[in-house]
C-alpha cells in the first residue's frame, strides 16, 4: 500500500518545490500573549527563530504510510476523473495531504467566499498565459453534495481557478486537504489577495449562515474562521448597504464586540439586533456629515471624523470598566444627535486624518 502512494522519482522532481510549502498551519500557532504597547517611532522587530527546530525532516515526510481516511481519499480522487501525483504529510503539524490533477469542472470556490475581483483575475490570466505556466496549486477539500454530486471546493484559490477555466484549461493542480473543515478556513488560508474590511466581512458572515445551517455550535467553537466578532455584524451591515462604510465603525466595533455564547442559529438574531444599531446610527451620523458638506467642508474623512467626535472610548481611562456593545451604541446614538457642525472648523478635520471614507 505504501508503495502504491508514493510518487515516481520523475514526480518527486519536478514537483518537489511544493513540499516546502506551508499549510494550515494557523491553527497550530500558540495563542498570542498580550503586547506591550511601543514608543512613538519605535522600530517592530522581526520574531527570531525558534530555538528548537520543529516539524518534520525532508526526508521523513514521506517516511510512514498514510492513514485509512487518506487512501480512501486517493481511491476516490481518481474514481472522481483526478490524478493523484503523490501523497505526503506537510512539514510543520505533519498532518496528510493528497497533491492531485482534478477535472476543472468540478472545482468551485466554496460558495461563501468573497466576490472576484476582475482586475485580479485578468493578471492572472495575462500571467498564466505569457509564461504558458500554472505552478501554485490552489487548495481543496472534497464535498459530496446531497444529491450525490460530487465537486471540490476551494477556499484558497478562487482566483487561480476562475483564470485556468477562461483560459480553458482542462484540468488543475490541488492540494487536497482530508479535513473537511479546511473550506470555513478561509480568511486564514487565503494568501492569493489581501482581503479589505468589506471582503472579509462577508466572506464571514456568508459562512456563518452556512455554518448555523449545519450545527447548533457557538460563535466561539468558529473564533478562528471568523477571525473577530465584529466581523460578523458588520457583514450583516455590508449585506444590507453595500457601500457602508465600515471602516469607520470597525475600531470601536472591534473593542467592544464579543462573540455570542448561544447557539448560531439563536446568536443570528442578536447580530442581526446589532447590525440594525450600527445602521441606525449609521443614518445619524450620515446626516451629519451631509451638514458639513453644506457649510462648504469637503474631506474623504468626513464621516470618520464625525464617527470618532461621538466614540465614547475616545478618552476613556484604561482603567475603566469596559463597554458592552449595547452602552457603546447607546452613548454614540446620543452623541451623534447632538453633535453640532457649526461648531466644526477646518483645521479640525485637518488635524483629525484617519482612513477615508469607503462609501465615496
Amino acid at each position: 500500500m505504501e508503495n502504491d502512494l508514493l510518487p515516481s522519482e520523475d514526480v518527486v522532481k519536478s514537483l518537489g518545490f511544493l513540499f516546502i510549502v506551508p499549510l494550515l498551519t494557523i491553527s497550530t500557532v500558540a495563542e498570542k500573549k498580550p503586547t506591550k504597547e511601543k514608543a512613538a517611532g519605535a522600530v517592530r522587530r522581526r520574531r527570531k527563530p525558534a530555538g528548537v527546530s520543529t516539524g518534520l525532516a525532508a526526508t521523513e515526510l514521506q517516511s510512514a504510510a498514510p492513514p485509512g481516511e487518506v487512501a480512501e481519499l486517493r481511491r476516490a480522487v481518481e474514481e472522481d476523473g483526478g490524478k493523484v501525483l503523490t501523497v505526503y504529510r506537510e512539514p510543520f503539524g505533519g498532518r496528510w495531504l493528497v497533491l492531485a490533477a482534478l477535472p476543472i469542472e468540478k472545482v468551485e470556490p466554496t460558495p461563501y467566499q468573497r466576490n472576484l475581483s476582475d482586475a485580479h483575475v485578468r493578471r492572472l490570466e495575462g500571467v498564466i498565459g505569457k509564461l504558458g505556466r500554472f505552478l501554485d496549486p490552489i487548495i481543496a477539500v472534497r464535498a459530496q453534495k446531497p444529491e450525490g454530486d460530487v465537486r471540490y471546493w476551494t477556499p484558497n484559490g478562487h482566483h487561480r481557478l476562475s483564470a485556468m477555466k477562461t483560459l480553458g484549461a482542462k484540468s488543475i493542480t490541488a492540494i487536497v486537504v482530508p479535513e473537511a473543515a479546511a473550506a470555513y478556513q478561509i480568511l486564514a488560508l487565503n494568501t492569493e489577495k489581501a482581503h479589505n474590511l468589506r471582503e472579509k466581512s462577508l466572506e464571514v458572515i456568508r459562512m456563518y449562515k452556512e455554518l448555523a445551517r449545519l450545527d447548533e455550535t457557538t460563535e466561539e467553537t468558529y473564533a478562528l474562521e471568523f477571525e473577530e466578532p465584529a466581523l460578523i455584524t458588520l457583514g450583516l451591515c455590508y449585506e444590507e448597504r453595500p457601500r457602508f462604510s465600515g471602516g469607520a465603525y470597525h475600531p470601536v466595533l472591534k473593542r467592544v464586540e464579543e462573540f455570542v455564547n448561544k447557539p448560531l442559529s439563536a446568536a443570528m438574531a442578536v447580530r442581526r439586533q446589532r447590525a440594525k444599531a450600527v445602521l441606525d446610527l449609521d443614518d445619524l451620523v450620515v446626516k451629519q456629515v451631509e451638514a458639513l458638506k453644506a457649510k462648504g467642508l469637503t474631506s474623504p474623512y468626513l464621516k470618520s471624523f464625525v464617527v470618532a467626535r461621538i466614540n465614547p472610548l475616545r478618552f476613556r481611562p484604561k482603567e475603566a470598566e469596559p463597554l458592552s456593545f449595547d452602552e457603546a451604541l447607546d452613548r454614540m446614538t446620543k452623541a451623534a444627535a447632538k453633535f453640532n457642525p457649526d461648531k466644526v472648523k477646518m483645521d479640525d478635520l485637518a488635524r483629525s486624518g484617519g482612513a477615508p471614507d469607503e462609501s465615496g
